[in-house]
């Protein structure tokens, strides 16, 4: 493609140079509007300046990248209402053996967990039980922290569902679930092997430590604290902000509380009325008795004297019966009660097995290759019909923003690679990057996993994807496969080289910083140490297991 006109040229590296300072640094002080405005402004000045039309603009907003990434948050947030996250918690406590058997627990179950879940929902709700389980075991918290964002970064590689840049590559490329699944997931599992390596020879010692006993009488952090946390509510957002996940359990422990007390409310004020009732007919009857001996000729003073015995004993009837009937009554409650929560219970269960299922349903859906964008708004709609419940809760669960930040970020990118500057660089480096010989697959993993810490690893593949494609499948069909793959790969590992390098990342650190009661902050240094060489050793021992 050749170079657009030059003031073209200059306008939208502009607009892409604004959007891309507010993508990486979303706080800046002269300008602190976020990613999400920052890349609605990028989109805007796109248009402005005239780098693009307004209908080019529309047009480049990829409607099945969007849909995709719907229907994964949503599936994503009634996965989350059902337990699943606060299963894999407790999987991750369960028999524990120490500190380094848990740093191997947290980097396999991340990994996993963000193959299905994405990598963003899985640092969301797995980052505040990390750091209970390092207090817990009394070790700083920053290995298990880097644990869990740098494998859930690898683990999120393996699917076109577990990142966003793996969405916008199925999408673009064709490639069937399966097939990205068969060729990502040995380099990923030999990956999270080989990054758990990496966090157990750097930081053995630390994990070595041994509680004392008095470390072991300050510990705060109970082992039912632990297994009894409730997880924040799963997005994949950029943003962390939490909200309360208790409002919408379609089962509430004190809903049913309060219905026992209204019930046996009502069976006391039955009873009262039930005596009142008795009470009057013994009055009634006993004045009927009166009236007829008056008129038979007894005399008053007889009449007088078997009233207050009457009443004596109608007192000594209701005290020898009340206690009978209360406890009647509450027998009856509390068999009422038990009956209604057994029923809950069972709905609850039933309602979450419906919701695994479905989950289930849609991940066979996608490996037998059915349309993804669909096949997650088909799994996330059954979903919210089978809860038979007002959706607006949970669907106020989804990020909205994440979804407005792709639609700015298609048309700031697609305003860029106008100007031709993207097209002028990839010719240069074309004839080096070919990838039927291994320097040609080190020279393009090389240029991808600067790009992807320079640019971010979305605007990378928005960027370089068709170029990469077009480059390979010059070679063969089977090469442009291979090519996709690994630019996923390589842009998704590259987000552990810094903590800028990926949202997951910055997920880890802003919760870490903002958890209560034992916060803590993970530094850009203490995550480059480890980054810079878990990135390039597992880039270089994933590539030749990419398959095609």
């Amino acid at each position: 493609m050749a170079m657009a006109a030059t003031v073209k040229v200059v306008l939208g590296s502009i607009a892409f140079g604004i959007f891309w300072v507010l993508a990486v640094f979303p706080a800046v002080p002269f300008l602190p509007v976020g990613r999400t405005a920052g890349s609605l402004l990028g989109a805007m000045l796109m248009v402005l300046f005239r780098v693009i039309t307004p209908d080019q603009a529309y047009a480049a907003i990829d409607l099945p990248i969007l849909g995709l990434l719907f229907g994964t948050m949503v599936v994503s947030v009634y996965l989350e209402r059902a337990d699943m996250f606060k299963y894999l918690g407790k999987l991750l406590a369960w028999k524990s053996l120490g500190a380094k058997d848990l740093l191997c627990r947290i980097c396999i179950i991340s990994a996993l967990s963000s193959a299905l879940f994405t990598n963003d929902t899985t640092c969301v709700v797995l980052t505040e039980f990390v750091l209970k389980i390092a207090r817990q075991n009394n070790v700083p918290p920053h290995p298990f922290l880097l644990a869990l964002a740098s494998s859930a970064n690898i683990g999120s590689a393996a699917t076109p569902i577990g990142n966003p840049q793996n969405l916008v590559i199925a999408v673009q490329s064709n490639i069937s679930f399966g097939k990205f699944l068969i060729g990502v997931l040995p380099a990923m599992l030999v990956g999270v092997v080989v990054n758990s390596v990496i966090l157990l020879c750097m930081y053995w010692q630390l994990l070595s430590v041994e509680k004392d006993e008095e470390d072991a009488a300050l510990e705060v952090v109970a082992e039912e604290d632990v297994t009894s946390h409730r997880f924040s509510p799963a997005t994949m957002s950029h943003s962390t902000s939490l909200n309360s996940q208790a409002s919408n359990l379609p089962f509430d422990a004190m809903n049913n509380s309060g219905r026992l007390d209204n019930l046996r409310n009502r069976m006391s004020y039955s009873e009262n009325e039930i005596h009142s009732v008795s009470s009057i007919g013994h009055e009634s009857t006993g004045n009927s008795s009166t009236l007829m001996e008056a008129n038979n000729g007894s005399a008053v003073p007889q009449k007088e004297q078997n009233i207050p015995e009457r009443k004596d004993s109608r007192n000594m009837m209701s005290c020898n019966s009340s206690p009978h009937v209360n406890d009647l009554a509450n027998v009856a409650s509390v068999q009422l009660g038990e009956k209604e929560g057994l029923m809950q219970r069972y709905n609850r269960i039933l309602w979450k097995t419906c919701v695994y299922l479905v989950t289930i349903g849609m991940l066979i859906a996608l490996l037998m290759g059915l349309n993804m964008s669909w096949t997650a708004i088909t799994a996330a709609l059954a979903l919210v019909v089978l809860d038979f419940k007002d959706a607006r809760p949970s669907l106020e669960k989804v990020s909205y923003s994440l979804l407005i930040f792709f639609c700015g970020m298609f048309i700031t990118v697609d305003g860029f690679n106008k100007t031709g500057i993207p097209s002028a660089l990839w010719d240069f480096m074309e004839p080096y990057s070919q990838i039927d010989r291994v320097s040609g697959i080190v020279v393009l993993a090389v240029v991808i996993l600067v790009l992807s810490n320079l640019a971010s690893n979305v605007p990378t593949v928005l960027l370089l994807g068709a170029r990469v494609a077009a480059s390979a499948h010059a070679i063969s069909p089977a090469d442009e496969s291979k090519a996709w793959l690994i630019l996923a790969w390589v842009s998704t590992v590259a987000g552990n080289l810094s903590l800028l390098g990926s949202a997951a990342n910055l997920i880890v650190c802003e919760q870490a910083r903002r958890a209560p009661a034992f916060g803590y902050n993970l530094s850009f240094r203490r995550h480059l140490v480890f980054g810079v060489p878990s990135t390039v050793i597992v880039t270089a021992i994933g590539l030749p297991l990419i398959r095609s």
